[in-house]
């Protein structure tokens, strides 16, 4: 009797390269004309200071988008050079999206419908128009599934060495693959895959993972795990918001779009129960994705990588849905319909995720459509979401900063130093303090507490979110000098910039309490 389990390879259908070019070549145009349209993110700025210094580790990332923005500042380090590298980022996603819905089997109509979809989906857009670790993230887990598909369509087990090498840069682009991972595990454990398990290829590359992540975990055990301190730091703060199993889910459908809802919905049901359970693998990653992140409290986003095979899988079940029904014998504008519908409600929205308004239409587009954002973290106070209020306000301090520096005299200019609050802060003055003469920033917040005092030695500082009680403590004498203020920008940069004179304690002693990890 033949092996009723035995894979029926999909049907031979050609790439749509012209399609594939188009859609993904559309995403990395946007993302180029929006390019310098507001300011740096906050993290942009972080990332930038840790391109300026190198190490296998940071205290709250994995040390790739470091090398990434290494290479930015190379280029020169301007916005616009950030966001065409994470628009590359994004339009890699939608390829690779369209990469899986052909090697899944899928038709023309499935390939450029599951690129337009995850081209359009407001968490993908919003992700691809900053340079983050997390754009490259969801490339590294879409190709990591895409070597699964090809595992289970060949059986060439060899292809898991490739699988290692994907899911070891991902490991070193962001720790989170470490739980994409324990979803793959669990998938192989659950399915027909887990006849791997016998062979030497799965834990060849699992250890290929391992060796291109070691560095990382030296740099952790030589610091004392950082990163665990860190997050138990957030954790035990309360910074982030907790959300309950229902919301959560809630939020899912609402990060990716309502109207894309049907279709990963159709594409985990594809992969679960449809016609594509010999991939079944790929609905349980997701599934075991979303209870981790539920169980462990997880930010809503932290499941977004694993949405681009669903939209992929949900291509598929709808152009297999069209053909049964044998809508598409002759007849287009089912096809086109259904295209028309889901692009329309996705460029509505597009405009709150991307920064094609000025920041008085955003506030009014987003009235109109009675839009209210989930907060991430229960401190963000802004008109803006946070994803637009953090790229405010960061020029004009660091000039009025530097216009209060360049009034001291020449002699007390060297004995001053910039002692800011956090990284957005530390990061500004580092990007933008050298055309107005400022010392790089002092911190001890995040990786910038590793990198000390940068050579200072005197004993004055102007203060960036410092409060006068703490410094009335640890400085002779304490003036307040600018008041910084932007109605855009996130409300906790909207605080007075004191000068502190003078320094009541020892000055490694005074940095040693600065240390701050959250």
């Amino acid at each position: 009797m033949a092996d009723s389990t035995k894979l029926v390879p999909p049907r031979p259908n050609p790439l749509a390269r012209g399609l594939l070019f188009a859609i993904s070549g559309a995403v990395l145009l946007t993302h180029v004309l929006l390019s310098g349209r507001y300011g740096y993110f906050r993290d942009e700025l972080y990332f930038l200071d840790c391109g300026r210094h190198l190490d296998w580790g940071y205290v709250d990332m994995a040390p790739m988008i470091a090398l990434f923005a290494r290479a930015a500042l190379a280029l020169g380090g301007s916005l616009q050079v950030l966001r065409i590298m994470a628009g590359i980022g994004g339009a890699t996603i939608v390829a690779l999206t369209m990469l899986l819905a052909w090697r899944l089997g899928g038709g023309r109509y499935a390939q450029g419908f599951a690129g337009m979809c995850a081209a359009l989906a407001p968490e993908y857009l919003a992700t691809g128009s900053l340079f983050t670790m997390n754009v490259f993230e969801i490339c590294y887990w879409t190709a990591c599934v895409y070597v699964i598909v090809r595992i289970i369509q060949t059986e060439n087990s060899r292809l898991w060495i490739w699988f290692g090498v994907l899911a070891g840069l991902g490991l070193m682009n962001k720790h989170s693959t470490l739980f994409f991972g324990f979803a793959v595990l669990v998938a192989v454990v659950l399915t027909p895959l887990r006849r791997e398990l016998a062979k030497p290829w799965i834990w060849i590359g699992g250890a290929i993972a391992a060796a291109i992540f070691l560095p990382n975990v030296i740099w952790q055990v030589q610091h004392h795990f950082p990163t665990l301190e860190d997050l138990n730091n957030v954790k035990v703060s309360g910074k982030n918001v907790v959300l309950p199993p229902g919301a959560f889910v809630l939020q899912q459908i609402m990060m990716m779009h309502p109207i894309l809802f049907p279709v990963w919905l159709a594409g985990l049901w594809y992969f679960l129960a449809g016609k594509g359970t010999k991939y079944r693998a790929l609905g349980c990653i997701y599934l075991v994705l979303l209870v981790t992140f539920i169980v462990l409290h997880g930010k809503d986003y932290y499941v977004a990588p694993a949405y681009a095979m669903l939209l992929a899988g949900g291509g598929l079940a709808i152009e297999g849905w069209l053909e049964m029904a044998g809508w598409t014998r002759g007849k287009l504008w089912p096809k086109a319909a259904i295209v028309a519908v889901i692009l329309t409600a996705t460029l509505l929205t597009a405009p709150i995720v991307l920064p094609i308004l000025s920041p008085e239409g955003q506030l009014a587009y987003r009235k109109r459509l009675h839009i209210e954002d989930q907060k991430e973290e229960v401190h963000m106070e802004s008109q803006l979401p946070q994803i637009f209020a953090d790229q405010f306000g960061w020029p004009e301090l660091v000039a009025e900063v530097g216009k209060f520096y360049q009034s001291l005299p020449p002699d007390m200019r060297e004995n001053t130093a910039i002692l800011a609050g956090n990284y957005g802060e530390a990061g500004a003055i580092d990007q933008f303090g050298p055309q107005y003469g400022l010392p790089a920033a002092i911190s001890g917040h995040q990786n910038h507490y590793y990198w000390g005092l940068m050579g200072f030695h005197g004993d004055n500082f102007i203060t960036i979110e410092y409060g006068p009680h703490y410094l009335g403590e640890i400085c002779k004498s304490v003036e307040p000098v600018i008041f910084h203020s932007n109605p855009w920008g996130m409300g906790e940069e909207n605080h007075e910039i004191y000068f502190c004179r003078g320094l009541k304690q020892p000055l490694p002693q005074i940095f040693a309490d600065q240390k701050h990890w959250n």
